[in-house]
This record gives C-alpha cells, sequence and structure tokens, in this order.
C-alpha cells in the first residue's frame, strides 16, 4: 500500500502547488498594501463615495468567477484599457501568463482582505487616533504603532483568508491563464487535467492536500478569535 501511494506521488508533478503558492504569496502581499489604507478609508466612512466603493470591492462575492474572468481578460486583451497600457509600457499582452494572474487574483480576492480589516478598523473606533493627536503623533504614526496592533487579529484573518482563497481559485485564472503547464497551471486547474484524463487517484492526492490545507486555515481562523474574544 505504501509503495504504491509512493509511486503516485512520484507521477504527480508538484510544479502546479509552487506556481500556486507563489501566486497566493504574491497576491495576498499586493493586497496587504492595498488593503490596508483601502480599508481604513472605508472604515472612517467619511465620504460620499464609501458605497460605491465598498460595492465594487465587495462585488467579486456575488459575480459569478466565469464573469468577473472575462471581464478582467477583456481588460487585460489588446483592445482592452490595461491591456494597451501595458502594451505601451513594453509590457506585452498579461493574458496568460502569471502577471495576468496575479492581477485576476488580486481583484477576485480583495473582498477577503479588505471586510476583515474594516470590521477590525471599525471595532477599534475613532477614539485610539483622537489620544494620539493630543499627544502630537503624527496620523500615519499613529496608524502604524496604535491602530495596525489594536487591528492584528482582523490584519491575521485577512492575510490567512486571502492566501487561502487564491490557493483554491479555479474560474478566474482558468479564464485569464489558461492552463498552460509551468507557466498558468495552478492547483485548481491541475486537479481538473486529471478529472478529465480519469486519473481519479492523481486528482485524490491534490484534492486531499487542498481539503487539509483548508481545514488547517480555518480552524487556525477559530483559534485566533477565540484568543481576540478573550
Amino acid at each position: 500500500m505504501l509503495e504504491q501511494f509512493l509511486e503516485l506521488i512520484d507521477g504527480i508533478s508538484f510544479a502546479p502547488v509552487q506556481l500556486s503558492l507563489e501566486l497566493a504569496a504574491v497576491t495576498t502581499c499586493v493586497l496587504l498594501v492595498i488593503g490596508l489604507p483601502l480599508s481604513w478609508w472605508l472604515a472612517r466612512g467619511e465620504s460620499r463615495w464609501c458605497p460605491a466603493v465598498n460595492a465594487i470591492v465587495t462585488l467579486p462575492l456575488v459575480l459569478p468567477p466565469s464573469v468577473l474572468g472575462f471581464y478582467i481578460l477583456v481588460a487585460l486583451g489588446p483592445h482592452g484599457p490595461l491591456g494597451m497600457l501595458t502594451e505601451a509600457l513594453g509590457l506585452g499582452v498579461l493574458n496568460f501568463s502569471f502577471s495576468g494572474l496575479v492581477i485576476g487574483s488580486v481583484v477576485y480576492s480583495m473582498p477577503f482582505m479588505v471586510q476583515p480589516l474594516v470590521t477590525a478598523f471599525e471595532g477599534i473606533g475613532p477614539r485610539p487616533m483622537e489620544v494620539a493627536a493630543t499627544l502630537r503623533c503624527r496620523p500615519f504614526d499613529a496608524f502604524i504603532h496604535v491602530v495596525m496592533p489594536l487591528a492584528r487579529a482582523g490584519i491575521v484573518t485577512g492575510i490567512l483568508m486571502t492566501f487561502a482563497h487564491t490557493i483554491g481559485e479555479f474560474g478566474v485564472v482558468l479564464m485569464i491563464g489558461g492552463n498552460i503547464p509551468d507557466q498558468t497551471q495552478v492547483v485548481s486547474t491541475e486537479i481538473y487535467t486529471h478529472v478529465e484524463a480519469m486519473e481519479y487517484e492523481k486528482a485524490h492526492v491534490l484534492a486531499g492536500g487542498m481539503l487539509i490545507f483548508s481545514f488547517i486555515v480555518l480552524m487556525s481562523l477559530n483559534v485566533l478569535n477565540k484568543r481576540a474574544a478573550r
């Protein structure tokens, strides 16, 4: 039994696993940089544009991945606004490339970063910043040294949810990147390839790994939330 399992493992390419981890890591880092100021702005809600921007950010939660992927594909195409921009910059068209996957993943996973941050910032309220201002602390320094430590649980939740969600993407990455081995083939599309080829044993190994990974992430979030509640 063990020998059969080892033979099965030996016959599976783990390049999609590595690509998925790289995509998730890059997407999480980009969204953390974008999400922190955006979430702080949304949490304060001082602009009339906040409801509209919040709706745009959360749109990927209700849109079918194929619809979202289609519009990103068009936008990144040679006649799309982003495609014309990247071509003008000498970067070429980013469809069916790792860079295109990053752009699609950033859009698709944005609510999983922004929503936990907004909730955390709203829970803090304006009082800590007001106290910091009375101590002549600059707003940026107060945000870094006061707000972010208080919102640590929300930040960690956003990072974990974004990373896990990006790992599990299928529809959007398939629309934007296709299923090119060693270039845009991630775990989810590799599982689909094995199923199409009736290679259920190989699909079981990758799908089982995804199941265990997802369980660990959710269990970690539950533990984190219980500790934060104390």
